[in-house]
Protein backbone atom coordinates (compact mmCIF):
# COMPACT_ATOMS: atom_id res chain seq x y z
CA UNK A 1 0.00 0.00 0.00
CA UNK A 2 1.11 3.48 -1.06
CA UNK A 3 2.79 5.89 1.97
CA UNK A 4 0.33 8.65 0.80
CA UNK A 5 -3.15 8.18 0.58
CA UNK A 6 -4.86 11.53 0.05
CA UNK A 7 -8.84 11.99 -0.61
CA UNK A 8 -10.29 15.55 -0.90
CA UNK A 9 -13.84 16.48 -0.09
CA UNK A 10 -15.56 19.47 -1.03
CA UNK A 11 -17.43 21.34 -3.66
CA UNK A 12 -16.50 22.76 -7.22
CA UNK A 13 -13.48 24.31 -6.04
CA UNK A 14 -12.15 21.34 -5.31
CA UNK A 15 -13.77 19.03 -7.62
CA UNK A 16 -12.09 21.59 -10.08
CA UNK A 17 -14.82 23.03 -11.96
CA UNK A 18 -13.04 25.97 -14.31
CA UNK A 19 -10.39 23.62 -15.35
CA UNK A 20 -11.42 21.40 -17.89
CA UNK A 21 -9.63 18.77 -20.13
CA UNK A 22 -10.46 18.72 -23.53
CA UNK A 23 -12.96 15.77 -23.02
CA UNK A 24 -15.33 18.42 -20.18
CA UNK A 25 -13.98 16.88 -17.09
CA UNK A 26 -12.87 18.97 -14.31
CA UNK A 27 -9.38 18.07 -13.11
CA UNK A 28 -8.37 21.16 -10.98
CA UNK A 29 -5.96 21.95 -7.86
CA UNK A 30 -6.30 18.45 -5.62
CA UNK A 31 -5.68 16.45 -9.01
CA UNK A 32 -3.03 18.67 -9.21
CA UNK A 33 -1.67 18.07 -6.23
CA UNK A 34 -1.91 14.28 -6.49
CA UNK A 35 0.11 14.36 -9.15
CA UNK A 36 2.74 17.24 -8.12
CA UNK A 37 2.63 14.84 -5.11
CA UNK A 38 3.92 11.90 -6.19
CA UNK A 39 6.52 13.49 -8.58
CA UNK A 40 7.94 15.16 -5.29
CA UNK A 41 8.15 11.49 -3.75
CA UNK A 42 9.45 9.50 -6.68
CA UNK A 43 6.68 7.59 -5.80
CA UNK A 44 3.21 6.14 -6.30
CA UNK A 45 0.53 7.80 -3.89
CA UNK A 46 -2.98 7.22 -3.74
CA UNK A 47 -6.04 9.95 -4.55
CA UNK A 48 -9.43 9.89 -4.41
CA UNK A 49 -12.02 13.32 -4.78
CA UNK A 50 -15.46 12.75 -3.45
CA UNK A 51 -15.91 16.69 -4.19
CA UNK A 52 -19.49 17.67 -5.99
CA UNK A 53 -20.14 21.23 -7.02
CA UNK A 54 -23.14 23.10 -5.65
CA UNK A 55 -22.62 21.48 -2.02
CA UNK A 56 -22.96 23.76 1.27
CA UNK A 57 -20.33 23.14 4.31
CA UNK A 58 -22.62 21.11 6.11
CA UNK A 59 -23.86 18.80 3.10
CA UNK A 60 -20.06 18.42 2.19
CA UNK A 61 -19.58 16.90 5.80
CA UNK A 62 -22.92 14.84 6.18
CA UNK A 63 -22.04 13.25 2.32
CA UNK A 64 -18.96 13.51 2.23
CA UNK A 65 -16.87 13.15 5.32
CA UNK A 66 -17.50 9.55 6.66
CA UNK A 67 -17.18 7.91 3.09
CA UNK A 68 -13.53 9.76 2.80
CA UNK A 69 -12.17 8.02 6.09
CA UNK A 70 -13.52 4.73 5.46
CA UNK A 71 -10.65 4.90 2.30
CA UNK A 72 -8.89 5.01 5.76
CA UNK A 73 -6.39 8.12 4.09
CA UNK A 74 -3.34 9.19 5.59
CA UNK A 75 -4.57 12.88 4.64
CA UNK A 76 -7.60 14.20 4.12
CA UNK A 77 -8.06 18.07 2.62
CA UNK A 78 -11.23 19.99 3.31
CA UNK A 79 -12.74 23.35 1.94
CA UNK A 80 -16.61 24.08 2.00
CA UNK A 81 -18.42 27.45 2.79
CA UNK A 82 -18.12 28.80 -0.67
CA UNK A 83 -21.58 28.29 -1.60
CA UNK A 84 -22.59 29.33 1.67
CA UNK A 85 -21.04 32.80 1.50
CA UNK A 86 -23.91 33.29 -1.48
CA UNK A 87 -26.71 33.20 1.10
CA UNK A 88 -26.27 35.61 3.39
CA UNK A 89 -28.42 34.45 6.21
CA UNK A 90 -26.10 31.22 6.87
CA UNK A 91 -24.49 32.12 9.71
CA UNK A 92 -20.61 32.30 9.60
CA UNK A 93 -20.42 30.38 13.07
CA UNK A 94 -22.52 27.23 11.56
CA UNK A 95 -20.24 26.83 8.70
CA UNK A 96 -17.38 27.48 10.92
CA UNK A 97 -18.99 24.39 12.94
CA UNK A 98 -18.45 22.30 9.92
CA UNK A 99 -14.56 23.03 9.93
CA UNK A 100 -14.36 21.51 13.30
CA UNK A 101 -15.99 18.87 13.19
CA UNK A 102 -14.09 17.89 10.10
CA UNK A 103 -10.85 18.38 12.52
CA UNK A 104 -12.55 16.56 15.27
CA UNK A 105 -12.85 13.21 12.54
CA UNK A 106 -10.05 13.46 11.17
CA UNK A 107 -8.25 13.79 14.98
CA UNK A 108 -10.30 10.49 15.60
CA UNK A 109 -8.89 8.84 13.01
CA UNK A 110 -5.37 9.47 12.91
CA UNK A 111 -5.80 11.68 9.47
CA UNK A 112 -3.71 14.50 9.00
CA UNK A 113 -5.99 17.24 7.93
CA UNK A 114 -5.40 20.05 5.11
CA UNK A 115 -6.94 22.87 4.80
CA UNK A 116 -8.04 25.41 1.86
CA UNK A 117 -9.61 28.40 2.45
CA UNK A 118 -11.12 29.38 -1.04
CA UNK A 119 -9.93 32.32 -3.21
CA UNK A 120 -11.38 35.31 -3.51
CA UNK A 121 -13.45 35.68 -6.43
CA UNK A 122 -15.05 38.83 -5.50
CA UNK A 123 -13.55 41.30 -7.94
CA UNK A 124 -15.88 40.44 -10.68
CA UNK A 125 -19.11 39.15 -8.85
CA UNK A 126 -22.45 41.05 -8.37
CA UNK A 127 -22.53 41.89 -4.36
CA UNK A 128 -18.52 41.43 -4.21
CA UNK A 129 -18.09 43.70 -1.35
CA UNK A 130 -20.84 41.72 0.59
CA UNK A 131 -19.29 38.40 0.10
CA UNK A 132 -16.18 39.67 0.28
CA UNK A 133 -17.45 40.69 4.27
CA UNK A 134 -18.47 37.54 4.41
CA UNK A 135 -15.56 35.86 3.58
CA UNK A 136 -13.18 37.74 6.03
CA UNK A 137 -15.31 36.80 8.31
CA UNK A 138 -15.44 33.18 7.81
CA UNK A 139 -11.26 33.26 7.70
CA UNK A 140 -11.49 35.04 10.75
CA UNK A 141 -13.85 32.67 12.14
CA UNK A 142 -12.06 29.15 11.32
CA UNK A 143 -8.32 30.57 11.99
CA UNK A 144 -9.50 30.66 15.79
CA UNK A 145 -11.13 27.61 15.61
CA UNK A 146 -7.42 25.98 14.61
CA UNK A 147 -5.92 28.33 17.22
CA UNK A 148 -2.52 26.10 18.44
CA UNK A 149 -3.05 23.45 16.07
CA UNK A 150 0.08 23.70 14.08
CA UNK A 151 -0.04 20.06 12.91
CA UNK A 152 -2.92 21.19 10.51
CA UNK A 153 -1.44 21.93 7.10
CA UNK A 154 -2.96 25.46 5.92
CA UNK A 155 -3.45 26.41 2.37
CA UNK A 156 -4.92 29.65 2.44
CA UNK A 157 -5.83 30.90 -0.25
CA UNK A 158 -8.17 34.05 0.19
CA UNK A 159 -5.61 36.74 1.19
CA UNK A 160 -4.07 36.02 -1.78
CA UNK A 161 -4.66 38.90 -3.63
CA UNK A 162 -2.82 38.10 -7.16
CA UNK A 163 -5.24 35.01 -7.16
CA UNK A 164 -7.86 37.51 -6.96
CA UNK A 165 -7.22 39.19 -10.21
CA UNK A 166 -9.71 38.05 -13.05
CA UNK A 167 -6.82 36.67 -15.24
CA UNK A 168 -7.39 33.34 -12.82
CA UNK A 169 -10.57 32.87 -13.33
CA UNK A 170 -13.15 31.43 -15.80
CA UNK A 171 -15.79 33.22 -17.95
CA UNK A 172 -18.30 32.79 -15.13
CA UNK A 173 -16.31 34.91 -13.05
CA UNK A 174 -17.22 32.49 -9.76
CA UNK A 175 -14.57 29.27 -10.29
CA UNK A 176 -11.10 29.51 -11.16
CA UNK A 177 -9.37 28.73 -14.29
CA UNK A 178 -6.48 26.37 -15.22
CA UNK A 179 -3.78 29.19 -14.04
CA UNK A 180 -5.77 29.64 -11.05
CA UNK A 181 -6.14 26.17 -9.61
CA UNK A 182 -2.26 25.82 -10.21
CA UNK A 183 -1.69 28.50 -7.82
CA UNK A 184 -3.58 26.96 -5.70
CA UNK A 185 -1.79 23.40 -5.85
CA UNK A 186 1.44 25.02 -6.27
CA UNK A 187 0.61 27.03 -2.64
CA UNK A 188 -0.93 22.92 -0.80
CA UNK A 189 2.26 21.80 -2.32
CA UNK A 190 4.51 24.12 -0.73
CA UNK A 191 2.42 23.92 2.50
CA UNK A 192 3.24 20.41 2.40
CA UNK A 193 6.86 21.11 2.30
CA UNK A 194 6.96 19.84 -1.11
CA UNK A 195 8.54 21.63 -4.19
CA UNK A 196 6.29 22.75 -7.21
CA UNK A 197 7.15 23.57 -10.63
CA UNK A 198 7.74 27.36 -10.00
CA UNK A 199 5.36 27.88 -13.20
CA UNK A 200 2.23 27.10 -11.48
CA UNK A 201 2.30 29.98 -9.66
CA UNK A 202 1.61 32.56 -12.64
CA UNK A 203 1.04 30.60 -16.12
CA UNK A 204 0.88 32.62 -18.61
CA UNK A 205 -2.68 34.32 -19.35
CA UNK A 206 -5.14 32.29 -21.02
CA UNK A 207 -6.59 33.47 -24.19
CA UNK A 208 -10.81 32.40 -22.62
CA UNK A 209 -11.77 34.95 -25.59
CA UNK A 210 -14.45 37.65 -25.10
CA UNK A 211 -15.20 38.47 -21.32
CA UNK A 212 -18.99 38.57 -21.14
CA UNK A 213 -20.27 41.83 -19.77
CA UNK A 214 -23.90 43.53 -18.51
CA UNK A 215 -27.03 42.11 -19.63
CA UNK A 216 -25.05 38.98 -21.40
CA UNK A 217 -23.55 38.35 -18.62
CA UNK A 218 -26.18 37.96 -16.20
CA UNK A 219 -28.61 36.19 -18.68
CA UNK A 220 -25.67 33.36 -19.41
CA UNK A 221 -24.19 32.92 -15.37
CA UNK A 222 -26.12 34.99 -12.60
CA UNK A 223 -30.19 34.06 -14.18
CA UNK A 224 -29.38 29.85 -14.04
CA UNK A 225 -28.18 30.29 -10.86
CA UNK A 226 -30.61 32.02 -9.65
CA UNK A 227 -33.17 29.63 -10.98
CA UNK A 228 -30.98 27.35 -9.17
CA UNK A 229 -31.98 28.82 -6.14
CA UNK A 230 -35.54 29.78 -6.68
CA UNK A 231 -36.43 25.98 -7.44
CA UNK A 232 -34.23 24.40 -4.48
CA UNK A 233 -31.87 22.42 -7.03
CA UNK A 234 -28.03 22.22 -7.40
CA UNK A 235 -25.45 22.32 -9.98
CA UNK A 236 -24.32 18.75 -8.31
CA UNK A 237 -27.62 17.26 -8.32
CA UNK A 238 -27.36 13.70 -9.73
CA UNK A 239 -23.87 14.07 -10.03
CA UNK A 240 -20.99 11.20 -8.76
CA UNK A 241 -17.94 12.03 -7.53
CA UNK A 242 -15.46 11.51 -9.99
CA UNK A 243 -12.31 9.26 -8.19
CA UNK A 244 -14.82 7.70 -5.28
CA UNK A 245 -12.10 4.78 -4.84
CA UNK A 246 -8.69 5.22 -4.67
CA UNK A 247 -6.39 5.86 -8.19
CA UNK A 248 -2.84 4.96 -8.11
CA UNK A 249 -0.93 8.38 -9.38
CA UNK A 250 2.46 7.71 -10.52
CA UNK A 251 5.44 9.68 -11.08
CA UNK A 252 5.91 11.50 -14.41
CA UNK A 253 8.91 12.55 -16.16
CA UNK A 254 7.81 15.96 -15.81
CA UNK A 255 4.93 17.90 -14.06
CA UNK A 256 1.95 18.10 -15.22
CA UNK A 257 0.32 21.57 -17.03
CA UNK A 258 -2.17 23.25 -18.09
CA UNK A 259 -4.02 20.84 -21.13
CA UNK A 260 -2.98 17.36 -19.40
CA UNK A 261 -4.41 14.96 -17.55
CA UNK A 262 -2.98 12.91 -14.52
CA UNK A 263 -0.48 10.92 -15.42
Amino acid sequence: MAEVRYVAIGDSFTEGVGDELPDGTPRGWADLVAQGWADSLGQPIEYANLAIRGRLAWPIVDEQLEAALALRPTHLSFNGGGNDMLRPRTPISRIADAFSQVLRRCDEEGVRLILLSGADPTEGLPLGALVRRRGDQLSAAVDARLRDRDDVVRALNWPDRELARSPYWSQDRLHMNARGHHRVAARVLTALDLEPDPGWWSLPEEDSGVRLRGAAYYRTHVGPWVRRRLTRTSSGDDRLPKFAEWQTIRPSRGMPVAGEGLA
